[in-house]
């Protein structure tokens, strides 16, 4: 069984449409913060110090896919869980089941991959192999 973190959200009246219904660019940004926390809870260190140490810039999104299951509104708590379903050489597949209480809300499936700063053009990201260690960690 693959790792697996939780992160929890309370969603707020600002999160919903005029409907009372979460406006679905927040079930996004509460998966792209489980990601991070995902690392952080199995023990990698936060970004800024990974660039400043290795150069590694983060793992930025590269493709998405969500399916939404049922609605949720304001006053709702929800957690994310989160785990690696698959590593390959420079990418790999994250999933996010959010939940409320035992019921599934929404899933969505991320692929990343871990990026450096370009040594010619520091303005452009190169994606570099998944650091065996941090695969480590997060395995």
């Amino acid at each position: 069984m693959p790792r697996s973190t939780t992160y929890t959200v309370t969603v707020q009246f600002g999160d919903c449409d005029p409907g009372g219904i979460v406006f679905f660019p927040n079930f996004c940004r509460w998966m792209d913060a489980a990601s991070l926390t995902f690392f952080m809870q199995c023990g990698v260190k936060p970004w800024r110090v990974l660039e400043n140490e290795r150069g590694i810039v983060g793992t930025p999104l590269l493709e998405i896919n969500t399916k939404f299951l049922k609605t949720a509104t304001y006053g709702d708590t929800l957690t994310v869980h989160t785990h690696i379903e698959e590593w390959r050489r420079v990418a790999f597949t994250q999933v996010h089941r959010v939940l409320r209480g035992d019921e599934l809300i929404c899933e969505g499936r991320e692929v990343r991959a871990f990026v450096k700063r370009d040594d010619h053009d520091r303005e452009r990201l190169r994606a570099i192999p998944v650091p065996e260690d941090i695969q480590a960690l997060c395995s």
